[in-house]
């Protein structure tokens, strides 16, 4: 595979970790195609890319939707190139959070934005990985995904957990075609994302969380790794505070 013309797609790139994570990357001479539901985001995030020296497009998309997923990996494969790594950072939670108020469809809705949506992704990218040898997959956990996660939620948590279950047996099937997963679990991160909490946290609280170029850092170097090499799993904290993550 021709390493120019290969694309790195990063879904979930408007904002957060995978904004920060497309701007990581715009110096390593990777094409991105960058996903996201809002247009004006991902323009925001490609100009960065390119201002770092990268190159970037973007392709709008709801990941939650499995023919729109399954349409976009093959309108980019031919439009860009062959996918050779995916970076999931769509995420999505509720403020109805407990066993108590749990709500079946606002349950079944962050199930399907943080479990099913990478699965289906995956699955969208990986007969090309296959074909090709290789193929690299990284996807945003939590804290919460990796140890519990108190105040996260019933649905974000089981969510979260079973990411490390999905990577694993991607890990365990498809090595010897060469393609490799690594789920990443970070603590707090100061985005919008907490906004979403029942109380959200304060000023004081936000400078003791992880910025997402921290974790952008950490998702670069997975990325950047040697082919032979996989990095199964990697945790990440604010050193000042442990808590229950995105």
């Amino acid at each position: 595979m021709d390493d120019a013309l290969a694309v790195t797609w990063i879904v979930g790139a408007g904002s957060g970790v995978g904004r920060a994570s497309a701007t990581a990357l715009a110096a390593t001479g990777r094409r991105l195609v960058l996903s996201g539901r809002r247009h004006e985001r991902l323009e925001e995030t490609c100009r960065g890319v390119r201002d770092a020296g990268g190159s970037a497009a973007a392709h709008v998309l709801d990941a939650t939707d499995d023919d729109a997923v399954r349409a976009a990996a093959t309108r980019i494969a031919d439009e860009f190139g062959p996918i050779a790594e995916v970076i999931f950072c769509a995420g999505r939670n509720v403020p109805e959070r407990s066993w108590a108020e749990l709500d079946p469809a606002g349950f079944r809705d962050v199930v399907e934005a943080d479990l099913i949506a990478v699965a289906t992704t995956i699955s969208a990218v990986l007969p090309g990985m296959r074909e090709r040898g290789y193929g690299r997959v990284v996807v945003l956990s939590s804290w919460a995904g990796w140890t519990l996660g108190r105040g996260a939620g019933v649905a974000y948590s089981a969510s979260k957990t079973a990411l490390a279950s999905l990577t694993e047996q991607l890990n365990d099937q498809e090595s010897a075609h060469g393609v490799s997963a690594c789920v990443v679990c970070p603590g707090d991160i100061d985005t919008a994302f907490v906004d979403q909490r029942p109380s959200v946290p304060d000023a004081a609280a936000r400078a003791r969380m992880l910025r997402p170029e921290d974790v952008a850092r950490a998702v670069a170097f997975v990325v950047t790794s040697p082919r032979e090499v996989c990095v199964n799993e990697l945790v990440i904290t604010p050193v000042r505070s442990h808590s229950y993550g995105r």
